[in-house]
């Protein structure tokens, strides 16, 4: 039996519809709790062992961790409030036109998962990991972003023998 609130849409079906689908979806909820379990594991290392394995860095190592990690829990928080927002859509706290503003929107492109630190080969592989998830978890949410949000809608698709008619009709005594 299907549910009209669309909380079981795919992925595909919630992102191809508004916002307000996407966001009583599953995928929206796997995606959430990825992202929060993410925060939370994030966080648990980070004051935890890799507090410690940071002690015992070379001075150059110990300032790429601090780079990174700072790197990695900005983008973390980044894709939280923005989790958190589209909860709010869910939930009625906030308006669909709202959460498209610029300022709950995912930014850019992002920068590159892979570390540029010279130190990258003597930091900890644990976090390593965490930056390789965040990198994937922020490009997931970047897209749906942009798929939500389009400043307009795609334009509708013409077949190749349509177009070239249109062409000849525009262009009749150069073809």
């Amino acid at each position: 039996m299907r549910n009209d609130n669309h909380a079981d849409m795919d992925g595909a079906d919630a992102i191809a519809g508004a916002p307000e689908h996407f966001s009583k979806s599953e995928l929206f909820h796997r995606t959430f709790q990825d992202g929060m379990n993410l925060v939370e594991e994030t966080a648990a290392y980070l004051d935890g062992p890799g507090r410690e394995e940071s002690k015992s860095l070379s001075r150059g190592a110990a300032l790429a961790y601090a780079g990174e990690s700072m790197r990695l829990t900005t983008r973390l928080m980044q894709v939280a409030s923005w989790l958190l927002v589209q909860r709010a859509v869910r939930e009625g706290e906030i308006a669909v036109e709202e959460a498209a503003e610029r300022k709950y929107r995912l930014g850019g492109k992002q920068d590159e998962t892979v570390v540029a630190a010279a130190h990258a080969a003597e930091l900890p592989a644990a976090l390593l990991a965490l930056i390789e998830r965040c990198g994937k978890l922020y490009d997931r949410v970047r897209r749906i972003d942009a798929d939500l949000y389009r400043a307009e809608p795609a334009a509708p698709r013409m077949d190749v023998a349509r177009q070239l008619m249109a062409v000849r009709d525009a262009f009749p005594t150069r073809l």
